[in-house]
């Protein structure tokens, strides 16, 4: 008999704003005059999605697959991260069953990007659109996201393991 377990994780991470980068959630490049601070593209999105389902998986976080102590990963797209994350699940015997996330900035606004987000990390995940969900939210204009000094982002996966 087959055993399948449901399994569940969460990531968050946040990244500050700052001059001089282009600004990149879930994938997309999105127009504003300031851009995410990091390693790599510093997709605050993406990173949060990797944290929730190598959490589901029982695995590290992204920082162990991915540190930002590698320059093999300077300036590289987020999307790679999923990616090879999606391979390393799939040899784990595990299947995306869905992702839902939210985004929390005061600016740019983020609905109008929503669609291409979640095509790019539904084929990144090499999943159905229906399966990522993405929100976006203002944190009513407390705290430092508040004072526009940078986005967060959280994130849940759901997982099947066979």
């Amino acid at each position: 008999m087959l055993l399948r377990m449901n399994r569940v994780g969460i990531g968050y991470d946040v990244h500050q704003l700052v001059k001089g980068r282009k600004l990149i959630l879930g994938g997309v490049e999105i127009p504003h005059d300031m851009g995410l601070d990091g390693h790599s593209d510093a997709d605050a999105l993406i990173h949060a999605i990797a944290d929730a389902l190598l959490g589901a998986a029982g695995l590290e976080d992204i920082g162990f697959y991915f540190p930002n102590t590698d320059p093999q990963w300077k300036d590289q797209p987020s999307r790679i991260f999923l990616e090879q994350i999606r391979d390393l699940l799939h040899r784990q015997r595990a299947r995306i069953i869905n992702v839902d996330s939210s985004l929390i900035c005061e600016a740019p606004k983020i609905k109008p990007h929503i669609p291409a987000m979640k095509t790019v990390i539904a084929d990144a995940l090499m999943v159905r659109i229906d399966q990522i969900g993405i929100k976006a939210t203002t944190n009513e204009t407390m705290g430092f996201v508040g004072r526009k000094e940078g986005i967060a982002a959280m994130a849940v996966a759901g997982i099947e393991i066979s």
